[in-house]
């Protein structure tokens, strides 16, 4: 009878335990399915465009569409090289990205030091304030800052390409997160030691920031790389396009060669992938210690 009564008992216990275990992997196949599903519809449009660039012309229209076409050409890279100053078009970019990425991240942190670690009259109202100002759209400003230029005499620059996006409200409130969560302790020894702000914040503050300065550098980047619609109105000539202007000349009135306009928008892709691949690592760190969910 005592058996038979610990048979039972051990039944009774493993039962629920062999449920829960298979609720868990249960969970865990519909988990990582939907993100399986998610991440491919995602990539199935970047696939597309590479497989576009490596069409020929005829290909691009065919029904029904080729994923993978028969013929794989690489002419049309040439043929983009070829047909406008794309080089200068990456020149372009490139100079005008990493500027205003450095020029952010200088101004920003500065701001977010003294929202975040100075104390004034009036820190917190102002920095609501500012914060406002994500909420106003770019096309209610975009008018006063054209004026702003043409008065000074910047268009058709590049430091009208770059100063108007220096400054950051976003920028700011992503670093403050995250300097509010470095000890004082650090700072306050340092003052005791006869340290001023800027030592403070060039030599302790910034080195302990380093996550959450590479969230911004690819935010800023990847904004400045991508933007288009500033630089059609700042920039009418050919020598100072960036790459996305630069690409809308393949793009023609009445028809369009999309293998070579997908060829180059793959040129135009690469910089971004390789920027974000270099700070994979400290953007996720930076994403989750700033606060930011």
């Amino acid at each position: 009878m005592n058996s038979d009564v610990t048979i039972v008992t051990k039944k009774q216990t493993t039962q629920p335990v062999i449920s829960l275990n298979k609720r868990k992997w249960l969970k865990r196949i519909a988990f990582y399915s939907t993100i399986s599903l998610g991440a491919l519809i995602m990539i199935i449009p970047f696939l597309w465009m590479l497989s576009t660039s490596i069409k020929d012309q005829g290909a691009t229209m065919t029904l029904p569409p080729q994923f993978i076409p028969e013929t794989i050409t690489l002419t049309n890279y040439a043929q983009v090289a070829e047909s406008f100053p794309i080089w200068k078009f990456l020149f372009n970019s490139f100079f005008v990205a990493v500027t205003s990425t450095l020029g952010q991240l200088l101004l920003c942190s500065m701001a977010a030091y003294a929202f975040s670690r100075l104390h004034f009259k009036g820190r917190d109202t102002l920095f609501l304030i500012y914060l406002a100002t994500l909420m106003v759209p770019m096309q209610v400003t975009m008018t006063p800052q054209f004026i702003l230029m043409k008065y000074l005499g910047w268009l058709d620059t590049y430091q009208g390409l770059i100063l108007p996006g220096l400054f950051n409200a976003f920028g700011t409130f992503l670093l403050r997160q995250f300097f509010l969560g470095i000890p004082k302790s650090l700072e306050e020894a340092a003052f005791i030691d006869g340290a001023s702000h800027f030592r403070v914040f060039f030599q302790i503050i910034l080195p302990l920031s380093k996550p959450a300065l590479a969230t911004l550098a690819i935010f800023s980047f990847m904004q400045s790389w991508n933007n288009f619609l500033w630089p059609l109105i700042i920039v009418s000539n050919q020598d100072l396009m960036t790459l996305p202007l630069g690409l809308s000349i393949l793009q023609g009135r009445w028809a369009t060669d999309w293998n070579l306009l997908m060829a180059g928008v793959v040129i135009s892709v690469i910089p971004i992938l390789a920027v974000y691949l270099f700070a994979q690592k400290y953007f996720i760190k930076g994403i989750t210690l700033s606060g930011i969910k």
